[in-house]
């Protein structure tokens, strides 16, 4: 082939489809470092000039070396991008489960309009079959709710006047008529697309491992392919200027580190989708990779073990037990407390109006003041008793009884005199017990915390196999638990889903909020579980594990085909394009690899 046509078509090839190399090289030098497009750039541009320059004063040409070799690298990128692009699919769904209309009620009137449209306050009709078009709360109806689309609960969920309703969920039998609460970028499904695109974007510490090796990496190949063309060029083949070339090229190109760089972060794009698809939100791809390392759990009783919904069980009074409950529930209906809010719906329940309550005070970890028709109470734990002198030692043992079932009692003084006692039970959560069950087949501690009396507590952690238990822990003291065991050389992750919980979270090497709790225990927490149960915690860890095998997988691949191929192309046994392939190749199975993570199957699915 004419020497001045194979140049008119290796030079738009070198400078128009090369561009973003030449592009990336620049850039790269600019800044200090070296990355693969340096050497893709030098190698590609010594055989495209050295062959300008035989056309001009020789026979031989090497201009299907610059040609082919951005073609194969090209590709490869191509072949690379596609298979990326299936590691965001995750969030590509997420989007995808967004409602595209609402009916809405204004002016007693029913308008079907775009769900953007909506606006906090909108009363939104929610007829069977359809998507809840944006977050809210129901105000009329009563329907079971698949939330199996954020949550990965396959078991539909009951929704009555009261309850919260999430945006994208698939109401399943009954019409609903709610009102919106949040819209937009607000809404969970927002937030939950939000967590995801961040941890995706994140770097994992083993990350920055790789982000060092290829630094100092690519000078060195540099180096290396300087010297292949002194010792073939005047050891080897002395003279032969074009086979040394070659020799370098192929050193150049084979040496390229895209694989390194893509081992890790397409790892965590694919583990961290997964995850999401089951319900498990990481806050970043350090989150993801510090999770494997989790040997011990802390596990908070109230709405984590239990389904934080007690239910009143017993009253114990020595006089006229209806007068006894409305000073009680007067007195507890100021407690934002669980307990509190249970025995205030029992008395509730049995139609007894309530007394009104002159002041309150609650005294975290013991229990409650309040001054009710001139009265003074004290509710709360032996501790509260003792504190205010109130001789309660005769309702102990009874205490005790209750206490050991499980349940939670709670003594009550009126004017400093001991009156009576009321006691709740909250139920576990079905999940429990398999969970901590799979944790410890898993190596991992396991320890629940409560502010509970010790009875209680050992009570509830035997029916769910845990062993450890640390009761009576007033709400500041979860942070000091978690850092006792971090003193022990544990890595500890602290589950819970209240405010109280929010500082051991953030103590916590792995803070794991359950997705049913507050805004303020989910900002604080690293991991967040959407199902709100506790099979979701050996989920995560499992996704972790998985996740952070098929990283070491991909680095070992591609620093095994780096530390193979260079030697080999070094001693003249690869051809510049064959190096060029297996450039493309390798950066390819680094990526379809780690779309396995996709695939990834749990135990109960």
């Amino acid at each position: 082939m004419n020497p001045w046509f194979q140049l008119a078509l290796a030079t738009p090839v070198q400078f128009y489809i090369g561009r973003p190399f030449y592009i990336g090289a620049y850039k790269a030098l600019r800044n200090g470092s070296a990355n693969m497009d340096v050497l893709v750039s030098l190698g590609t541009s010594a055989a495209y000039f050295y062959s300008l320059y035989l056309t001009i004063h020789g026979p031989a040409m090497y201009y299907e070396t610059s040609a082919v070799l951005i073609t194969l690298v090209v590709m490869g990128k191509l072949f690379e991008s596609l298979a990326k692009g299936r590691t965001s699919e995750a969030i590509k769904s997420l989007m995808g489960l967004q409602a595209k209309t609402a009916i809405v009620v204004r002016e007693d009137q029913e308008l079907t309009i775009p769900v953007e449209e909506v606006i906090v306050g909108d009363v939104v009709i929610v007829r069977p079959g359809s998507k809840v078009p944006v977050d809210g709360e129901v105000l009329e109806g009563l329907s079971s709710v698949d939330e199996s689309m954020l949550t990965g609960e396959s078991l539909p969920v009951e929704k009555k006047v009261g309850d919260a309703v999430i945006g994208a969920t698939m109401n399943k039998n009954g019409v609903l008529r709610m009102k919106a609460t949040k819209i937009g970028k607000e809404t969970a499904l927002a937030q939950i697309i939000k967590v995801v695109e961040e941890a995706q974007g994140s770097k994992a510490p083993i990350q920055r491992v790789a982000d060092v090796i290829s630094g100092i990496f690519v000078p060195i190949v540099v180096g290396v392919a300087v010297v292949a063309f002194l010792v073939w060029y005047f050891g080897v083949t002395p003279g032969d200027f074009a086979g040394s070339l070659e020799k370098a090229i192929a050193i150049l190109v084979i040496a390229c580190p895209c694989a390194l760089g893509l081992a890790t972060p397409t790892s965590i794009m694919a583990g961290s989708g997964r995850a999401a698809e089951l319900g498990i939100l990481f806050k970043g791809g350090e989150h993801l990779e510090q999770t494997h390392k989790i040997d011990a759990i802390i596990l908070d009783k109230t709405g984590t073990v239990t389904k934080g919904k007690p239910e009143l069980t017993d009253v114990l009074v020595e006089g006229d037990e209806t007068e006894f409950l409305k000073l009680v529930g007067a007195a507890e209906k100021n407690s934002e407390h669980p307990l509190a809010e249970a025995i205030v719906a029992g008395i509730m329940e049995r139609n007894i109006e309530l007394l009104r309550t002159e002041s309150f005070e609650a005294i975290p970890g013991f229990g409650i003041k309040a001054v009710v028709s001139g009265k003074e109470l004290l509710i709360g734990t032996r501790r509260l008793m003792d504190k205010f002198d109130v001789e309660a030692k005769q309702a102990y043992n009874m205490m005790s009884t209750l206490e050991e079932s499980g349940k939670t009692a709670m003594l009550v003084a009126i004017d400093k005199e001991y009156a009576g006692m009321v006691a709740v039970a909250d139920t576990i959560k079905e999940t429990s017990q398999a969970a901590v069950s799979r944790l410890k087949e898993m190596g991992i501690q396991v320890i629940m915390i409560t502010g509970d009396n010790e009875r209680t507590a050992k009570a509830i952690a035997a029916q769910v196999g845990i062993d450890h238990v640390l009761a009576e822990v007033l709400p500041e003291g979860k942070a000091e638990e978690v850092k006792k065991l971090q003193a022990q050389g544990k890595k500890v992750a602290m589950v819970g889903d209240g405010i109280n919980d929010a500082p051991a979270l953030a103590m916590a090497d792995i803070g794991m909020a359950i997705g049913t709790g507050t805004d303020v225990a989910m900002e604080a927490a690293d991991v967040t579980l959407m199902r709100g149960d506790l099979s979701s915690i050996p989920d995560a860890i499992y996704m972790s594990r998985k996740t952070m095998a098929n990283i070491k997988q991909n680095l070992f691949w591609a620093l095994g085909y780096n530390t193979l191929g260079i030697p080999i192309a070094a001693i003249g046994l690869l051809a510049p394009w064959v190096a060029g392939a297996a450039m493309a190749l390798s950066s390819v199975s680094v990526v379809l690899n780690a779309l396995r993570l996709q695939r990834v199957k749990i135990r109960n699915q």
